[in-house]
């Protein structure tokens, strides 16, 4: 198990000592590739992302097991503002239909064969609206981030975060347009399937938001404790737990990439261990993949969130490592390699 988080300031040194791949698994694992019994190249993404998976499980023909979905459910004050077309409660009652089994994560997870976990934060007490405040308090930001970090099944051996928030769609597009600048237009979506009008409050919101925000952001944490909620922090604590466990993760939509973002924005290199799931319908998720370096394995025009894209994913690199473990090399087969 981690030990606990004392600090943002801890918080930040574990990500500055994060560990890396095991380089002798990853070479052990492309040797092994260049032997398998097909064309060189010819799985595509499928061979690189074998590869990948068992650097940072440190098997050079490893196996996916033990899958773990995580959701975070955070409430957040500026969808008073009218930023959203559904109220807050509804962030309770979909958690409710998580734990009941009856949302959309529940039947991919299953299909999956993963673990799903579902952690509510403070539900009765959003964030502020950080048009007026900053979102969270520090005390605030580390225990949700401690949420996050807390919630990694040490034995998983892959991880999906995801989310459910009503509005935060909002803050997603708020942390983006302060870590990488530009017009708070090219940031803010419908979401939810807001109209013109509720865009142009939501985009406005973003703007004000960034706007008494920005000259005060001088990391990725002060601006998810700025700008983000308590779900997107807790998705950061859960990401980076993961890499200090060495444990690969699928990033999910819009939202979830915003909360990595502010650890891209901490060390450059704190996504090592990340692949993203898919792009999503939301506008501006394609640019904040291109911001992370992070090509996506699908784009199906999906909007839902709940790590729904990732979570579908898990089975492409199902697919990529069963092939890579379980393929014969050209020796075990008896076919000539030419």
């Amino acid at each position: 198990m981690l030990s606990p988080l004392f600090s943002l300031d801890h918080f930040r040194a574990q990500l500055a000592q994060a560990p890396g791949v095991d380089s002798e698994a990853e070479t052990a694992a492309a040797e092994r590739n260049a032997q398998l019994t097909k064309p060189p190249g010819s799985l595509g993404r499928l061979e690189d992302l074998a590869i990948w998976y068992a650097s940072w499980r440190g098997a050079a023909r490893p196996m996916i097991t033990a899958p773990q979905v995580i959701i975070f459910a955070g409430n957040h004050g500026v969808v008073q503002q009218g930023v959203s077309a559904f109220p807050g409660e509804v962030t309770s009652q979909m958690v409710a239909n998580f734990q009941n089994g009856g949302a959309a994560i529940n039947q991919l997870s299953k299909m999956a064969g993963a673990r799903l976990d579902v952690h509510s934060i403070e539900l009765d007490r959003p964030t502020q609206d950080f048009t007026q405040d900053a979102a969270m308090t520090e005390e605030e930001l580390l225990s949700a981030l401690q949420i996050g970090w807390n919630s990694v099944d040490p034995e998983a051996d892959l991880v999906v975060v995801g989310e459910m928030g009503i509005g935060n769609t909002t803050p997603a597009a708020a942390l983006a347009c302060a870590l990488f600048g530009g017009d708070a237009g090219e940031w803010t979506g419908r979401g939810t399937g807001v109209d013109d009008a509720g865009l142009a409050i939501k985009t406005r919101v973003v703007a004000e938001g960034v706007a008494k925000h920005g000259p005060h952001i001088n990391d990725g944490l002060e601006a998810l404790r700025r700008l983000g909620g308590r779900e997107i922090a807790a998705m950061a604590g859960a990401m980076v737990a993961a890499r200090m466990m060495r444990i690969p993760l699928i990033l999910d939509g819009f939202i979830c990439c915003a909360a990595a973002a502010c650890l891209a924005r901490l060390d450059p290199n704190s996504l090592d261990h990340a692949v993203a799931g898919h792009q999503s319908a939301e506008g501006a998720h394609a640019a904040l993949l291109k911001h992370l370096g992070k090509p996506p394995f699908l784009t199906l025009d999906l909007r839902l969130g709940e790590g729904s894209g990732a979570a579908l994913a898990i089975q492409i690199l199902r697919g990529a490592v069963a092939c890579h473990s379980g393929m014969a090399t050209f020796a075990e087969a008896g076919v000539s390699d030419g």
